[in-house]
């Protein structure tokens, strides 16, 4: 089972906020880890310490530590939140998500024996607040991925995707889009996501899937359409830049373009969840071999290599030049 097996929430965008570094109340601390302070993890585990029995201030710890990629830990808190608080949707949410990361951490044989934890966690998350759509659209990636032995099924995926468009139109197509995904049905998924963004025109998470699929679908005119709309729209926004430079890495086409906007994303200040300068240096080395400069492509491919010498693709592309 791979690592994709459960989607992390998407909150690492949201700008960090000052806030007291000695957050003491429960929504204090909710603040600082909503927010992604940095120092909502110690204001988490002092928040335990202090209320060692308040349910609800060890879902925010399980989520603390899911933020921090602590995994191991944040099953521990999850567990223990969700004894404390066996009512408590949330704390079903952020345990299956630490089980969800811890999942890619360990074996096979152990990520077997994880599997039915993390559905069980969803499903009583979405048993006790049927609203809780995160918690669907990450049932829907167990139900694609795990095999029939543990739960998996595309029908139990259809089922949430069905559930989902009661609470959130948008959301219900996109879901529909990833179940078409996995069928490899690029056509019906595009049709999906263009109804999701019809209903939610501004939702960046929807444009930005659209854009990826043109692009497995190999649609490049409508990809490259739809970026130059992202780029009128916000011509400040980094990610769009580094989509047009990707999108020319793959396709082969609009290189000048492409290689003026990942040279500057490179240059644009970036978030913590944005694409590495790595990616943008592999991506950039790509665009300069399309155009023959391989020289120029060679020290791209070097610079991504001196950011992460055991980057792979950057290698491979490397030894084809």
């Amino acid at each position: 089972m791979r690592r994709s097996l459960v989607l992390l929430p998407l909150c690492g965008a949201l700008a960090f906020i000052a806030v007291p570094a000695a957050a003491t109340t429960l929504p204090e601390v909710r603040t600082q880890v909503e927010s992604r302070a940095s120092t909502a993890l110690a204001s988490a585990e002092a928040l335990v310490k202090a209320e060692p029995k308040n349910g609800a201030a060890w879902v925010l710890l399980t989520r603390a530590r899911v933020q921090a990629r602590r995994f191991a830990q944040a099953v521990e808190a999850g567990e223990r939140a969700t004894a404390l608080a066996p009512n408590d949707a949330q704390a079903f949410f952020w345990l299956g998500n630490a089980l969800g990361g811890r999942i890619g951490e360990v074996g096979m044989l152990s990520k077997m024996s994880m599997a039915p934890d993390l559905r069980d966690a969803f499903e009583r998350a979405v048993k006790l607040d049927p609203a809780l759509v995160q918690a669907r659209t990450s049932l829907i990636e167990f139900y694609l991925q795990a095999p029939a032995a543990i739960g998996g099924g595309i029908d139990k995926a259809r089922a949430q995707a069905t559930a989902i468009a009661k609470y959130d139109r948008a959301q219900g197509f996109s879901s529909q889009a990833r179940i078409a995904m996995h069928e490899k049905n690029w056509p019906q998924a595009i049709r999906h996501l263009e109804s999701a963004r019809a209903e939610k025109p501004g939702d960046p998470a929807i444009r930005m899937q659209l854009i990826v699929l043109y692009q497995e679908a190999k649609r490049w005119a409508e990809a490259y359409a739809a970026i130059q709309r992202w780029i009128g729209e916000e011509p400040r926004s980094n990610n769009a830049q580094y989509q047009l430079g990707r999108l020319a890495a793959v396709s082969g086409q609009y290189l000048t373009e492409g290689e003026a906007a990942l040279r500057k994303y490179l240059a644009m200040p970036r978030g913590k969840d944005d694409p590495a300068p790595k990616n943008a240096q592999y991506r950039l080395g790509q665009v300069l071999a399309h155009a023959g400069r391989k020289d120029e492509a060679r020290v791209a491919f070097q610079a991504a290599l001196k950011l992460d010498p055991k980057m792979k693709e950057a290698k491979e592309a490397m030894a084809a030049l």
